[in-house]
């Protein structure tokens, strides 16, 4: 795709709340402040610098602290069975890496969950590479291990469509994993990367998961319990990855119901649903986001349907998506989503030490589990 959402969401956004809202909102929130933050699949941009500034400007800078976000793990392309995906992956990841080099003061590269803690410590923002497909991988297992030198640490092994791993979530097939998905996950955690299983089929993801030796992920889906759609997980596989040691992460995306409108309190049903099921030790969040929220103004929604068109034409959307369907929550749509989504579900009785484990305890106790520190 020519077009990363990602990186196009968060070009687009705005300060859509103060920094004035989020520091009254910082008072009330000490145990936030302290904590470790971890959004497992979003994306970091610059919406107030042109396209090939690699600098991150001091408005975004200071509005990305403001977030109190101490983790984004960060999408490496290509997804989709593409011509040349390996040479698109070496393309977008020298991308990701020139851009950690201009912020060496601000970004830093996670390779243990060490620089997690380092990068707290020193009030900057943590970046995880990992991929939504292992198109780029096919056959060459050795380029799994090229991929950690890159800086690489999550790999995802299906996204939407079938690869040669396995079928991916809109295969109406669903005919699971195949013999080299099984020796991918072999080489994957052999290389300690983290296994993820978003935007897998519900075959794939069960098998994948009983066959998994390590703790492993499901960084962004929604329970298919209570939305019937084929990018959330079903109950079974959501407690076989908490019972292999791993993590479920919800997004905050249109898939948490099948109009495509979800609303806040849809997000918080799917999130009480999947800690109910999966217990509180193994959920957590992947907006599959930006870290900064969108201004849905003109410029932007032109962007968003050529992105939804690209996804239509490629064959990759899912049921749900289309032109006019943002893919956001829109009641979290602000700078202090990550803190109102937190206060909310302790409005509903979350103690402060449940929602530490959820904001980011969890996905970083994985972390330290697949790559150590």
């Amino acid at each position: 795709m020519k077009l990363d959402r990602r990186t196009m969401m968060a070009g687009s956004a705005a300060l859509v709340a103060a920094p004035a809202l989020a520091k009254a909102r910082a008072a009330k929130s000490d145990w936030y402040n302290r904590a470790i933050i971890i959004d497992a699949l979003g994306g970091v941009g610059d919406p107030y610098s042109p396209p090939e500034q690699l600098r991150l400007g001091d408005r975004a800078w200071a509005e990305m602290v403001a977030t109190g976000v101490t983790l984004l793990r960060d999408t490496v392309m290509p997804v989709g069975n593409l011509a040349d995906p390996w040479g698109d992956y070496q393309k977008d990841v020298a991308t990701k890496q020139d851009i950690l080099n201009a912020n060496p003061d601000r970004l830093v590269l996670v390779r243990t969950a060490a620089d997690i803690l380092k990068a707290k410590r020193e009030k900057k923002f943590a970046v995880v590479l990992g991929t939504q497909d292992t198109s780029m991988v096919g056959p060459e297992l050795d380029r799994l291990a090229q991929m950690k030198k890159d800086g690489v640490m999550t790999v995802q092994l299906t996204y939407n469509n079938r690869n040669l791993a396995g079928d991916g979530a809109l295969e109406p097939a669903n005919a699971g994993l195949s013999k080299l998905g099984r020796a991918t996950i072999e080489r994957i955690e052999a290389e300690k990367l983290l296994l993820d299983l978003s935007h897998g089929g519900a075959r794939t993801m069960a098998e994948a998961t009983a066959y998994a030796k390590r703790p492993l992920v499901i960084s962004h889906t929604g329970a298919r319990a209570l939305a019937e759609h084929p990018r959330n997980t079903a109950d079974e596989t959501i407690k076989a990855v908490a019972d292999k040691g791993g993590v479920v992460g919800v997004y905050f995306m249109p898939f948490l119901t099948l109009d495509s409108h979800p609303k806040g309190d849809d997000l918080l049903r799917h999130v009480e649903h999947v800690a109910n099921v999966a217990g509180e030790d193994h959920v957590g969040i992947g907006t599959d986001n930006g870290v900064l929220p969108t201004t849905l103004d003109e410029e932007t929604k032109k962007k968003l349907k050529e992105w939804q068109e690209q996804r239509i034409k490629a064959g990759i959307a899912a049921p749900g998506e289309a032109v006019g369907v943002y893919p956001m929550i829109e009641d979290y749509n602000s700078l202090d989503r990550y803190r109102r989504f937190a206060d909310d579900l302790a409005k509903r009785g979350w103690s402060e030490a449940r929602l530490e484990k959820l904001m980011g305890g969890n996905f970083l106790r994985v972390y330290k589990d697949a790559w150590g520190g």
